[in-house]
C-alpha cells in the first residue's frame, strides 16, 4: 500500500520514492546538464555507463526517449528496423520511429515473443533497389508479455546481427528484473547489444527517467539527439540523485517483487473463476482471464476501487495484468483477493 492509502496494482510505474530519495533530491549538488557540468547527473551516467557494461551512459526524461534516441542513432531515413510485433517501441510509443527517425517498422510474430533468429534472417533486405535497406534490430528483455528472454536467445540474434553487420538495440525497460530470474548479473545480457535503455521509474522507484548507454561514440551521438527531442535539461541533479539511489539499491529487492508476484498468483488460482498464465510469470507480473459475466468484467476496475484498489482495464480485451512492486505487500495480496472473492460471490452489487 502506498503513502496515499492506494493499493496500485496497475504497473511499476506508480512507486513512490524513498524517503532516502526524497532526501538525496533535497541535498544534491547541480548544475546545467546542458553544459554537462551538473555532478551528480554526470555521477549518475558514469556509474550507470560501468554497471551496463557500456563505455557510457545518457540520462534521459523517459523509456520512450531512450528507446528513440536508440532508433535515431543507428538510422538513416528510409530505412527499416526490425522488431516483434508486440515491442514497446512498435506498440506503445505512438509511432515514434516513423515520425521521428522516418524509418518503417518491419514486425515479426513470435512464439510467446521470444525473439526467432531465423524469423529476424529472414526479414534482413537483401540489396535490391525496390526495397529499403535494414538498419537496426530491436529486443526487448524483460518482454511485457511477463517472460524473460534466454541468454542463449539474445547471442544467438546478435551473432547474427553482427553477420549482416547490423546494430542491435536492447528496450532494457525491466533490465534488472531479467537479470533477476536469470540470476546473472546485467552486463551478461547487454553484452549482447549495442546500445540499451534502462527505466529508473519502473519498479526501481525512481520518480523520472531513464538511461541510454552504449559507445562514447554513439552516446555523444544520443546527446545531441536527445536535445533535439526537447530532453536538453538543466538542473538534472534533483533526478539523477533518486537515479543513483535506484541503480544502487533498489536493484537488490527486485527478488521480493517476483516472490509477491508468485504469491499474488498462487492466490488468484484459488478462485474458480480465475485463470492464471503461470507460463508467464519469470518477473513482477500477473496476467489471468477471468470466466465471469462481461458486464461484470468492464465494471471490475469500479468496483476495485470502491475499496482503493486499482487496475487497469484488460489487456487488448482479453486478459488482466496486474503488477508487483515496492509499494505492495503480502498483506495487500490477500486483500485484493478477498475483495475478488466478494465480487465474484456477489457481482449484482457492483452492476
Amino acid at each position: 500500500m502506498n503513502e496515499l492509502g492506494y493499493i496500485d496494482l496497475r504497473s511499476d510505474t506508480v512507486t513512490h520514492p524513498t524517503i532516502e530519495m526524497r532526501e538525496a533530491m533535497l541535498r544534491a549538488e547541480v548544475g546545467d546538464d546542458v553544459y554537462q557540468d551538473d555532478t551528480t547527473t554526470n555521477e549518475l551516467e558514469r556509474y550507470a555507463a560501468t554497471v551496463l557494461g557500456k563505455e557510457a551512459a545518457l540520462f534521459v526524461p523517459s523509456g520512450t526517449m531512450g528507446n528513440q534516441v536508440g532508433v535515431l542513432v543507428h538510422t538513416q531515413r528510409g530505412q527499416e528496423i526490425i522488431l516483434g510485433s508486440e515491442a514497446h517501441i512498435f506498440v506503445h510509443e505512438v509511432g515514434g520511429a516513423a515520425v521521428l527517425a522516418g524509418v518503417s517498422m518491419k514486425t515479426l510474430h513470435f512464439q510467446g515473443d521470444i525473439p526467432e533468429p531465423a524469423k529476424i534472417e529472414a526479414a534482413i533486405r537483401p540489396n535490391d533497389i525496390h526495397q529499403p535497406d535494414t538498419g537496426l534490430i530491436c529486443m526487448e528483455n524483460a518482454l511485457s508479455n511477463g517472460s524473460v528472454v534466454p541468454l542463449e536467445v539474445m547471442k544467438e540474434v546478435y551473432d547474427l546481427a553482427g553477420k549482416y553487420k547490423l546494430p542491435v538495440h536492447l528496450d532494457g525497460a525491466r533490465l534488472f528484473n531479467a537479470a533477476e530470474y536469470l540470476a546473472v548479473d546485467v552486463r551478461d545480457i547487454t553484452r549482447y547489444t549495442d546500445t540499451v535503455n534502462v527505466c529508473l521509474s519502473k519498479g526501481l522507484c525512481a520518480p523520472v527517467g531513464s538511461i541510454f548507454a552504449g559507445s562514447a561514440k554513439i552516446v555523444a551521438s544520443a546527446r545531441k539527439w536527445r536535445k533535439l527531442l526537447g530532453g536538453g535539461m538543466r538542473q538534472t541533479g534533483f533526478l539523477a540523485a533518486p537515479g543513483l539511489i535506484a541503480l544502487r539499491d533498489m536493484t537488490k529487492r527486485l527478488r521480493d517483487d517476483h516472490e509477491n508476484a508468485k504469491y499474488l498468483a498462487s492466490r488468484l488460482s484459488q478462485l474458480d473463476q480465475v485463470t492464471v498464465k503461470e507460463d508467464r510469470l519469470d518477473i513482477n507480473m500477473v496476467f489471468f482471464t477471468v470466466d465471469a459475466d462481461e458486464k461484470l468484467l468492464s465494471r471490475l476496475p469500479e468496483a476495485f476501487a470502491l475499496d482503493g484498489i486499482l487496475i487497469n482495464e484488460r489487456e487488448d480485451g482479453i486478459e488482466w495484468r496486474w503488477v508487483t512492486h515496492k509499494d505492495i505487500e503480502k498483506q495487500d495480496i490477500d486483500k485484493v483477493v478477498k475483495k475478488f472473492e466478494e465480487i465474484l460471490a456477489d457481482p449484482s452489487f457492483y452492476y
